[in-house]
């Protein structure tokens, strides 16, 4: 599917305001503060944002992304804020082919790392930014939003792919389903407290696996610089 899609620019209104439907659609957002602006849009792709679109062999808009500069104690990094995929081609690359894309864009705005947050107990999202982008979560954020039901890791993506460093390895263990990493109340209080703790300790997030020596289970992996 992905052989015939371009990846592009958005251009004009009607692009911007398609992207910005597609995205309600995708999240299944009702309330109109959770949208997101054409205007915004036009903006962003002015002044060094990403504003991209993946688009289907038929021209239609399957894809979407958009992000911004940003600065951290003198880094300039491109912070990714969405990537939506229309319902039913997840998992079919066209959110591979959005971040590459952006990563590009990113690239000519002179940022070395792209960050961005996701839900910390998502399973899919945690193996698509760690296995196949290989990216590294680098803080943990309790309830992101302030909704009390957003807990999100921030990752940051090498942009050039720099060699990983030397470093110790620990793993944080806990109960999961196909989707998610501790469903129950009491294990996600646990694993939430761990993982703080496990940041706090210098530790960088590089993986979310299920372990093979304990069905049901998946294991977070932190490295951490060896001394």
């Amino acid at each position: 599917m992905t052989d015939r899609m371009v990846v592009r620019e958005l251009i004009g209104l009607g692009e911007w305001t398609a992207a910005s439907a597609l995205y309600r659609s995708v999240f299944g957002y009702r309330q109109p503060e959770f949208g997101i602006s054409p205007r915004l849009l036009a903006a962003l792709r002015e002044n060094a944002g990403t504003v991209l679109g993946a688009f289907d062999g038929a021209g239609e808009l399957v894809g979407f992304c958009y992000g911004f500069c940003a600065v951290e104690e003198g880094e300039i990094y491109h912070y990714s804020q969405a990537a939506v995929v229309k319902a039913g081609l997840q998992g079919a690359g066209v959110g591979r082919k959005l971040k590459q894309a952006q990563a590009e864009a990113a690239r000519g705005t002179g940022a070395r790392t792209m960050r961005w947050t996701f839900d910390a107990y998502a399973l899919r999202n945690a193996h698509f930014n760690f296995a196949v982008l290989g990216a590294t979560a680098i803080r943990f954020l309790p309830d992101y939003y302030d909704d009390g039901d957003s807990d999100r890791l921030l990752v940051s993506w090498d942009l050039y792919q720099a060699p990983p460093q030397t470093s110790e390895l620990t793993t944080v263990t806990a109960p999961a389903t196909d989707r998610y990493a501790a469903p129950q109340p009491e294990d996600r209080d646990k694993l939430r407290q761990e993982l703080m703790d496990a940041f706090r300790a210098g530790g960088r997030l590089v993986g979310v696996e299920r372990r093979h020596d304990a069905p049901g289970e998946v294991g977070y992996t932190f490295t951490r610089a060896a001394r």
